[in-house]
């Protein structure tokens, strides 16, 4: 019951987050499957600390709160694989996914983000590496 509420906590932020949608959204399921396509980064846009505690395999951490997020971005990624973007809830990564697709980034948003992605018991790595 617990888990089923964060999701819809989760959602309601989301769709707060999302005014203007210039990216996509996708399910636990349909972003599992495009994270596996090598024509995909997975983006984890959450604290070095959250990450730590549990991140999807593959994902570069880039911490969407931090002053130079764009310019990280725009050095780390380029343009022409589409960005994954996931945080806790939902509400950080659809504004990173918003922020990324206005400068040209085709953009996935995970509605529910690791919460979501969690409460459908799919695995997480532990570790603090890049």
């Amino acid at each position: 019951m617990r888990k089923l509420m964060a999701f819809f906590v989760a959602l309601l932020g989301l769709t707060t987050a999302c005014g203007q949608k210039n990216f996509e959204n996708n399910d636990v399921k349909g972003f599992a499957a495009l994270a596996k396509d090598s024509n995909v980064v997975v983006l984890d846009v959450r604290s070095a600390e959250e990450y730590a505690e549990g991140h999807i395999q593959g994902a570069v951490l880039i911490d969407q709160g931090k002053d130079d997020f764009m310019e990280t971005v725009q050095a780390t990624l380029t343009k022409d694989k589409t960005i994954a973007v996931y945080c806790r809830s939902g509400r950080r990564s659809a504004n990173a996914a918003g922020r990324l697709a206005g400068v040209g980034y085709k953009c996935v948003n995970l509605i529910g983000s690791i919460i979501a992605w969690k409460a459908a018991e799919m695995p997480v790595i532990k570790e603090n590496n890049k």
